[in-house]
Protein backbone atom coordinates (compact mmCIF):
# COMPACT_ATOMS: atom_id res chain seq x y z
CA UNK A 1 0.00 0.00 0.00
CA UNK A 2 1.01 3.07 -0.69
CA UNK A 3 1.65 6.22 1.43
CA UNK A 4 -1.84 7.87 -0.48
CA UNK A 5 -3.86 4.73 -0.51
CA UNK A 6 -6.18 4.30 2.22
CA UNK A 7 -6.18 1.79 4.71
CA UNK A 8 -8.30 -0.79 4.42
CA UNK A 9 -9.49 -0.40 8.20
CA UNK A 10 -11.01 3.02 7.53
CA UNK A 11 -14.52 3.13 6.46
CA UNK A 12 -14.01 5.61 3.19
CA UNK A 13 -17.69 6.75 3.71
CA UNK A 14 -17.27 7.78 7.13
CA UNK A 15 -13.83 9.32 6.03
CA UNK A 16 -15.42 11.63 3.85
CA UNK A 17 -18.37 12.37 5.75
CA UNK A 18 -15.98 13.61 8.13
CA UNK A 19 -14.33 15.79 5.30
CA UNK A 20 -17.25 17.07 4.49
CA UNK A 21 -18.24 17.75 8.04
CA UNK A 22 -14.88 19.72 8.05
CA UNK A 23 -15.53 21.92 5.04
CA UNK A 24 -19.16 22.76 6.06
CA UNK A 25 -19.44 22.59 10.20
CA UNK A 26 -15.23 23.08 10.97
CA UNK A 27 -14.86 25.91 8.45
CA UNK A 28 -18.30 27.10 7.31
CA UNK A 29 -16.27 27.63 4.02
CA UNK A 30 -17.79 30.41 1.60
CA UNK A 31 -17.49 30.37 -2.11
CA UNK A 32 -14.57 32.47 -3.39
CA UNK A 33 -12.34 31.37 -0.32
CA UNK A 34 -9.37 30.17 -0.64
CA UNK A 35 -8.06 27.37 1.61
CA UNK A 36 -4.47 26.72 3.34
CA UNK A 37 -4.77 22.96 4.62
CA UNK A 38 -1.68 21.95 6.54
CA UNK A 39 -1.03 17.74 7.09
CA UNK A 40 1.45 14.91 7.89
CA UNK A 41 1.52 13.74 4.12
CA UNK A 42 -0.19 10.30 5.44
CA UNK A 43 -3.27 11.90 5.71
CA UNK A 44 -3.72 12.44 1.80
CA UNK A 45 -6.45 10.22 1.83
CA UNK A 46 -8.12 12.95 4.13
CA UNK A 47 -6.65 16.00 2.20
CA UNK A 48 -8.05 14.49 -0.79
CA UNK A 49 -11.24 14.61 0.05
CA UNK A 50 -11.79 17.53 1.75
CA UNK A 51 -10.34 19.42 -1.04
CA UNK A 52 -13.25 17.65 -3.00
CA UNK A 53 -15.29 19.09 -0.63
CA UNK A 54 -13.46 22.17 -0.16
CA UNK A 55 -13.97 22.77 -4.34
CA UNK A 56 -17.48 21.63 -3.99
CA UNK A 57 -18.42 24.20 -1.71
CA UNK A 58 -16.98 27.07 -4.16
CA UNK A 59 -13.05 27.66 -2.56
CA UNK A 60 -11.18 29.50 -5.14
CA UNK A 61 -7.84 27.45 -4.38
CA UNK A 62 -6.81 24.87 -2.40
CA UNK A 63 -3.21 24.82 -0.67
CA UNK A 64 -1.89 21.90 0.66
CA UNK A 65 1.17 21.63 3.16
CA UNK A 66 2.63 18.31 3.86
CA UNK A 67 5.07 17.47 6.94
CA UNK A 68 6.82 13.89 6.54
CA UNK A 69 7.88 12.15 9.88
CA UNK A 70 11.07 10.56 7.88
CA UNK A 71 12.21 14.22 6.75
CA UNK A 72 11.59 15.36 10.35
CA UNK A 73 14.25 12.71 11.81
CA UNK A 74 16.51 12.99 8.94
CA UNK A 75 17.28 16.48 10.96
CA UNK A 76 17.93 14.45 14.26
CA UNK A 77 20.23 12.34 12.68
CA UNK A 78 22.38 14.01 9.89
CA UNK A 79 21.50 17.66 10.65
CA UNK A 80 24.39 20.27 11.89
CA UNK A 81 24.01 21.58 15.35
CA UNK A 82 22.95 24.84 13.82
CA UNK A 83 19.79 23.74 12.21
CA UNK A 84 17.91 22.82 15.43
CA UNK A 85 17.49 26.85 16.00
CA UNK A 86 16.29 27.40 12.11
CA UNK A 87 12.76 27.64 10.85
CA UNK A 88 10.69 28.69 7.99
CA UNK A 89 9.87 32.08 8.37
CA UNK A 90 8.75 32.48 5.02
CA UNK A 91 6.34 29.73 5.22
CA UNK A 92 4.65 31.36 8.21
CA UNK A 93 5.17 34.65 6.47
CA UNK A 94 3.35 33.46 3.73
CA UNK A 95 0.66 31.89 5.49
CA UNK A 96 0.05 35.18 7.26
CA UNK A 97 -0.50 37.07 3.89
CA UNK A 98 -2.68 33.90 3.25
CA UNK A 99 -5.02 34.70 5.86
CA UNK A 100 -4.81 38.71 5.46
CA UNK A 101 -6.70 38.01 2.20
CA UNK A 102 -9.32 35.94 3.58
CA UNK A 103 -7.98 32.20 3.58
CA UNK A 104 -9.45 29.66 5.36
CA UNK A 105 -7.03 27.86 7.48
CA UNK A 106 -7.64 23.99 8.14
CA UNK A 107 -4.92 21.86 10.11
CA UNK A 108 -4.84 18.08 9.98
CA UNK A 109 -3.68 16.30 12.75
CA UNK A 110 -2.44 12.66 12.82
CA UNK A 111 0.94 12.46 13.48
CA UNK A 112 3.16 10.27 15.92
CA UNK A 113 2.73 11.82 19.27
CA UNK A 114 6.44 10.27 20.65
CA UNK A 115 7.87 11.13 17.05
CA UNK A 116 10.79 12.47 19.00
CA UNK A 117 10.78 10.79 22.65
CA UNK A 118 14.09 9.08 21.67
CA UNK A 119 16.04 12.48 20.62
CA UNK A 120 18.18 14.75 22.26
CA UNK A 121 15.60 16.88 24.79
CA UNK A 122 17.44 20.18 24.26
CA UNK A 123 17.14 19.90 20.32
CA UNK A 124 13.98 18.91 20.13
CA UNK A 125 13.50 22.28 22.60
CA UNK A 126 15.52 24.28 20.69
CA UNK A 127 13.59 23.43 17.33
CA UNK A 128 10.21 24.34 19.36
CA UNK A 129 11.40 27.90 20.05
CA UNK A 130 12.76 28.43 16.61
CA UNK A 131 9.51 26.86 15.17
CA UNK A 132 6.98 28.96 17.32
CA UNK A 133 8.96 32.09 16.99
CA UNK A 134 8.71 32.17 13.55
CA UNK A 135 5.17 30.68 13.61
CA UNK A 136 3.76 34.15 15.25
CA UNK A 137 2.44 35.99 12.50
CA UNK A 138 0.27 33.28 11.46
CA UNK A 139 -0.66 32.37 15.41
CA UNK A 140 -1.08 35.98 16.08
CA UNK A 141 -3.78 35.78 12.86
CA UNK A 142 -5.24 32.66 14.54
CA UNK A 143 -5.32 33.91 18.18
CA UNK A 144 -7.35 36.82 17.04
CA UNK A 145 -9.98 35.08 15.08
CA UNK A 146 -9.53 36.97 11.86
CA UNK A 147 -10.48 33.72 9.46
CA UNK A 148 -12.42 30.85 9.69
CA UNK A 149 -10.43 27.97 11.05
CA UNK A 150 -10.60 24.33 12.05
CA UNK A 151 -8.88 21.53 13.26
CA UNK A 152 -9.60 17.78 12.39
CA UNK A 153 -7.61 14.35 12.97
CA UNK A 154 -6.44 11.69 10.53
CA UNK A 155 -5.69 8.26 11.91
CA UNK A 156 -2.22 7.40 11.27
CA UNK A 157 -0.64 4.39 12.16
CA UNK A 158 2.15 5.53 13.88
CA UNK A 159 -0.64 7.30 16.07
CA UNK A 160 -2.80 4.44 16.54
CA UNK A 161 -0.16 1.91 17.19
CA UNK A 162 1.10 3.89 20.25
CA UNK A 163 -2.68 4.11 21.51
CA UNK A 164 -3.52 0.29 20.97
CA UNK A 165 0.48 -1.36 20.88
CA UNK A 166 -1.01 -4.71 21.69
CA UNK A 167 -3.21 -4.99 19.02
CA UNK A 168 -1.82 -5.74 14.70
CA UNK A 169 -1.36 -2.09 13.11
CA UNK A 170 -4.13 -2.47 10.87
CA UNK A 171 -6.40 -3.42 13.85
CA UNK A 172 -4.80 -0.38 15.54
CA UNK A 173 -5.85 2.17 12.22
CA UNK A 174 -9.58 0.84 12.35
CA UNK A 175 -9.72 0.95 16.05
CA UNK A 176 -8.60 4.81 15.79
CA UNK A 177 -10.35 5.88 13.15
CA UNK A 178 -13.78 4.45 14.77
CA UNK A 179 -13.06 6.51 17.86
CA UNK A 180 -12.03 9.62 15.64
CA UNK A 181 -15.42 9.39 13.53
CA UNK A 182 -17.65 8.96 16.97
CA UNK A 183 -16.12 11.85 18.66
CA UNK A 184 -16.35 13.86 15.64
CA UNK A 185 -20.51 13.37 15.27
CA UNK A 186 -20.16 11.76 11.98
CA UNK A 187 -21.68 8.36 12.80
CA UNK A 188 -25.16 8.69 12.28
CA UNK A 189 -26.99 9.84 9.29
CA UNK A 190 -26.86 13.35 9.85
CA UNK A 191 -23.79 14.96 11.24
CA UNK A 192 -24.98 18.81 10.33
CA UNK A 193 -27.54 18.31 12.34
CA UNK A 194 -25.69 16.64 14.99
CA UNK A 195 -23.26 19.53 15.43
CA UNK A 196 -26.48 22.10 15.60
CA UNK A 197 -27.88 20.22 18.24
CA UNK A 198 -24.30 19.95 20.22
CA UNK A 199 -23.49 23.64 19.50
CA UNK A 200 -26.67 24.72 20.89
CA UNK A 201 -26.10 22.76 24.47
CA UNK A 202 -22.42 24.77 24.12
CA UNK A 203 -24.39 27.94 23.27
CA UNK A 204 -26.75 27.28 26.77
CA UNK A 205 -23.58 27.07 29.05
CA UNK A 206 -21.87 29.94 27.55
CA UNK A 207 -24.79 31.72 28.10
CA UNK A 208 -24.89 31.08 32.08
CA UNK A 209 -21.10 31.73 32.49
CA UNK A 210 -21.38 34.94 30.91
CA UNK A 211 -24.55 35.76 32.46
CA UNK A 212 -22.42 34.93 36.02
CA UNK A 213 -19.92 37.53 35.63
CA UNK A 214 -17.40 35.39 38.12
CA UNK A 215 -14.39 37.43 39.27
CA UNK A 216 -11.99 34.21 39.10
CA UNK A 217 -12.17 30.29 39.54
CA UNK A 218 -11.39 28.28 42.28
CA UNK A 219 -10.28 24.81 41.55
CA UNK A 220 -9.60 22.12 44.05
CA UNK A 221 -8.50 18.60 43.96
CA UNK A 222 -5.49 16.26 44.68
CA UNK A 223 -2.41 17.99 43.67
CA UNK A 224 -4.71 21.56 43.12
CA UNK A 225 -5.58 24.24 45.04
CA UNK A 226 -5.73 27.27 42.23
CA UNK A 227 -7.54 30.36 41.87
CA UNK A 228 -7.64 31.68 37.95
CA UNK A 229 -8.64 35.54 38.09
CA UNK A 230 -10.86 36.28 34.96
CA UNK A 231 -9.89 38.82 32.60
CA UNK A 232 -11.56 41.73 32.46
CA UNK A 233 -14.28 41.79 30.17
CA UNK A 234 -13.67 38.20 29.32
CA UNK A 235 -16.11 36.94 27.37
CA UNK A 236 -17.08 33.14 27.30
CA UNK A 237 -17.36 30.82 24.09
CA UNK A 238 -17.49 26.83 22.80
CA UNK A 239 -18.45 25.59 19.78
CA UNK A 240 -19.50 27.23 16.62
CA UNK A 241 -18.07 31.05 16.84
CA UNK A 242 -18.08 33.71 13.85
CA UNK A 243 -14.52 35.17 13.01
CA UNK A 244 -13.65 38.71 12.08
CA UNK A 245 -14.17 38.05 8.79
CA UNK A 246 -18.00 37.20 9.43
CA UNK A 247 -18.04 33.60 8.94
CA UNK A 248 -18.97 30.99 11.61
CA UNK A 249 -16.90 27.98 12.05
CA UNK A 250 -16.28 25.14 14.91
CA UNK A 251 -12.26 25.70 15.42
CA UNK A 252 -12.37 22.22 16.23
CA UNK A 253 -13.44 18.94 15.17
CA UNK A 254 -14.65 17.63 18.21
CA UNK A 255 -15.04 19.73 20.71
CA UNK A 256 -16.96 19.60 24.18
CA UNK A 257 -15.47 22.67 25.80
CA UNK A 258 -16.36 26.11 26.84
CA UNK A 259 -13.73 28.56 27.11
CA UNK A 260 -12.42 31.58 28.19
CA UNK A 261 -9.65 34.14 28.76
CA UNK A 262 -7.93 34.04 31.94
CA UNK A 263 -6.31 37.17 33.50
CA UNK A 264 -2.57 36.82 33.04
CA UNK A 265 -1.65 38.61 36.26
CA UNK A 266 -4.47 36.99 38.84
CA UNK A 267 -3.62 33.72 39.27
CA UNK A 268 -2.45 31.88 42.30
CA UNK A 269 -1.45 28.94 43.79
CA UNK A 270 -0.87 25.05 42.56
CA UNK A 271 -1.96 22.74 40.24
CA UNK A 272 -1.02 19.04 38.65
CA UNK A 273 -1.84 17.58 35.59
CA UNK A 274 -4.44 14.78 34.98
CA UNK A 275 -3.38 13.64 31.75
CA UNK A 276 -0.01 13.57 29.78
CA UNK A 277 0.53 16.35 27.22
CA UNK A 278 2.16 15.31 23.45
CA UNK A 279 4.36 18.07 23.31
CA UNK A 280 6.77 18.37 19.69
CA UNK A 281 6.59 14.90 19.17
CA UNK A 282 7.30 14.22 22.88
CA UNK A 283 5.94 13.06 26.27
CA UNK A 284 5.22 15.22 29.02
CA UNK A 285 3.87 13.98 32.32
CA UNK A 286 3.03 14.44 35.94
CA UNK A 287 3.31 18.01 35.84
CA UNK A 288 3.06 20.24 38.57
CA UNK A 289 3.29 23.88 38.68
CA UNK A 290 2.72 26.42 41.16
CA UNK A 291 1.85 30.01 40.14
CA UNK A 292 2.43 33.47 42.00
CA UNK A 293 0.88 36.21 40.52
CA UNK A 294 -0.28 34.88 37.40
CA UNK A 295 3.46 33.57 36.46
CA UNK A 296 4.26 30.05 37.14
CA UNK A 297 7.44 30.16 39.53
CA UNK A 298 7.96 26.65 40.06
CA UNK A 299 7.50 23.44 37.49
CA UNK A 300 8.27 20.32 37.07
CA UNK A 301 7.13 16.86 35.63
CA UNK A 302 7.82 13.09 35.97
CA UNK A 303 8.58 12.54 32.60
CA UNK A 304 9.65 15.54 29.85
CA UNK A 305 10.67 17.53 32.82
CA UNK A 306 13.78 19.66 30.39
CA UNK A 307 11.08 19.46 27.59
CA UNK A 308 9.12 21.32 29.84
CA UNK A 309 11.64 23.84 31.14
CA UNK A 310 12.69 24.64 28.02
CA UNK A 311 8.47 25.57 26.58
CA UNK A 312 8.24 27.81 29.74
CA UNK A 313 11.38 29.65 29.11
CA UNK A 314 9.70 30.24 25.35
CA UNK A 315 9.30 34.10 26.18
CA UNK A 316 7.70 36.13 29.08
CA UNK A 317 4.25 34.99 28.24
CA UNK A 318 5.07 31.37 28.33
CA UNK A 319 4.53 31.25 31.99
CA UNK A 320 1.44 32.72 32.42
CA UNK A 321 -2.59 31.50 31.65
CA UNK A 322 -3.88 32.27 27.96
CA UNK A 323 -6.90 30.39 28.07
CA UNK A 324 -9.35 28.51 30.68
CA UNK A 325 -11.32 25.77 29.62
CA UNK A 326 -14.60 23.81 31.44
CA UNK A 327 -15.01 20.17 29.99
CA UNK A 328 -17.22 17.82 32.03
CA UNK A 329 -15.79 14.49 33.25
CA UNK A 330 -18.85 12.87 31.38
CA UNK A 331 -17.97 14.21 27.83
CA UNK A 332 -17.89 11.51 24.92
CA UNK A 333 -14.50 11.26 24.60
CA UNK A 334 -13.82 10.72 28.25
CA UNK A 335 -16.72 8.46 28.72
CA UNK A 336 -14.94 6.35 26.11
CA UNK A 337 -11.89 5.82 28.59
CA UNK A 338 -9.08 6.10 25.37
CA UNK A 339 -5.91 8.15 26.31
CA UNK A 340 -5.55 9.94 22.44
CA UNK A 341 -2.16 10.81 23.63
CA UNK A 342 -3.22 14.06 21.55
CA UNK A 343 -4.57 17.41 22.63
CA UNK A 344 -7.28 17.56 20.30
CA UNK A 345 -8.93 14.89 21.72
CA UNK A 346 -7.37 14.79 25.11
CA UNK A 347 -7.96 18.33 25.93
CA UNK A 348 -11.71 17.54 25.20
CA UNK A 349 -11.87 15.05 27.73
CA UNK A 350 -11.00 17.17 31.10
CA UNK A 351 -10.89 20.73 32.17
CA UNK A 352 -7.63 22.53 31.06
CA UNK A 353 -5.70 25.51 31.35
CA UNK A 354 -3.32 26.81 28.19
CA UNK A 355 -0.13 28.77 28.43
CA UNK A 356 0.75 31.48 26.27
CA UNK A 357 -1.16 33.18 24.05
CA UNK A 358 -4.92 33.98 24.52
CA UNK A 359 -7.88 34.45 22.53
CA UNK A 360 -8.92 38.20 21.54
CA UNK A 361 -12.24 36.50 20.47
CA UNK A 362 -12.73 36.16 24.78
CA UNK A 363 -13.77 39.78 25.46
CA UNK A 364 -17.16 41.61 25.03
CA UNK A 365 -16.01 43.45 21.66
CA UNK A 366 -13.16 41.49 21.18
CA UNK A 367 -12.83 42.08 17.46
CA UNK A 368 -12.53 45.81 17.97
CA UNK A 369 -9.39 45.62 20.76
CA UNK A 370 -5.68 46.12 20.11
CA UNK A 371 -3.40 44.57 21.48
CA UNK A 372 -2.51 46.89 24.18
CA UNK A 373 -6.02 47.06 25.03
CA UNK A 374 -5.96 43.51 25.27
CA UNK A 375 -3.07 43.15 27.50
CA UNK A 376 -4.44 46.04 29.53
CA UNK A 377 -7.67 44.16 30.49
CA UNK A 378 -5.41 41.20 31.25
CA UNK A 379 -4.96 39.13 28.24
CA UNK A 380 -1.35 37.01 27.85
CA UNK A 381 0.99 37.61 24.67
CA UNK A 382 3.52 35.00 23.60
CA UNK A 383 4.55 32.96 20.88
CA UNK A 384 2.81 29.77 22.20
CA UNK A 385 -0.45 28.48 22.90
CA UNK A 386 -0.20 24.53 24.71
CA UNK A 387 -3.51 23.20 26.42
CA UNK A 388 -2.57 20.84 29.23
CA UNK A 389 -5.17 19.10 31.25
CA UNK A 390 -6.31 19.72 35.06
CA UNK A 391 -9.70 18.26 35.08
CA UNK A 392 -10.79 14.81 36.84
CA UNK A 393 -13.94 13.52 38.85
CA UNK A 394 -12.20 14.42 41.68
CA UNK A 395 -11.77 18.01 40.71
CA UNK A 396 -15.04 20.83 42.59
CA UNK A 397 -14.55 24.50 41.03
CA UNK A 398 -16.45 27.69 42.51
CA UNK A 399 -17.27 30.71 40.62
CA UNK A 400 -16.14 34.34 42.61
CA UNK A 401 -18.01 36.76 42.62
CA UNK A 402 -16.43 40.34 42.96
CA UNK A 403 -17.91 40.40 46.27
CA UNK A 404 -16.18 37.19 47.02
CA UNK A 405 -19.16 34.60 47.37
CA UNK A 406 -19.00 31.87 45.50
CA UNK A 407 -21.05 29.93 43.14
CA UNK A 408 -20.53 25.69 42.54
CA UNK A 409 -20.09 25.80 38.73
CA UNK A 410 -18.07 21.61 38.73
CA UNK A 411 -18.74 19.22 41.73
CA UNK A 412 -16.85 15.92 40.87
CA UNK A 413 -15.93 16.83 37.19
CA UNK A 414 -19.22 17.48 36.63
CA UNK A 415 -21.36 20.96 35.96
CA UNK A 416 -23.30 21.88 39.46
CA UNK A 417 -26.18 24.19 37.50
Amino acid sequence: MTIDQLSPSIDPAKLDRLAETAVRVGLGLEPGQPLVITAPVEALPLVRRIAHHAYAAGASLVTPILSDPGVTLARFEAGRDASFDAAPAWLYDGMAQAFDGNAARLAVVGEDPMLLAGQDASRVARVGKAQSMAYRPALDRIAGFAVNWTIAAYPGAAWASRMFPDDAPDVAVGRLAEAIFAASRIDGPDPVAAWDRHNAALRARTAWLNGQRFDALRYSGPGTELTIGLAEGHEWHGGASRAKNGILCNPNIPTEEVFTTPHARRVDGHVASTKPLSHGGTLIDGIAVRFEAGRIVDARASRGDAVLADLLDTDEGARRLGEVALVPHSSPISASGLLFFNTLFDENAACHIALGQCYAKCFEDGATLTPDEIAARGGNSSAIHVDWMIGSDRIDIDGVRADGSRVPVFRAGEWAA
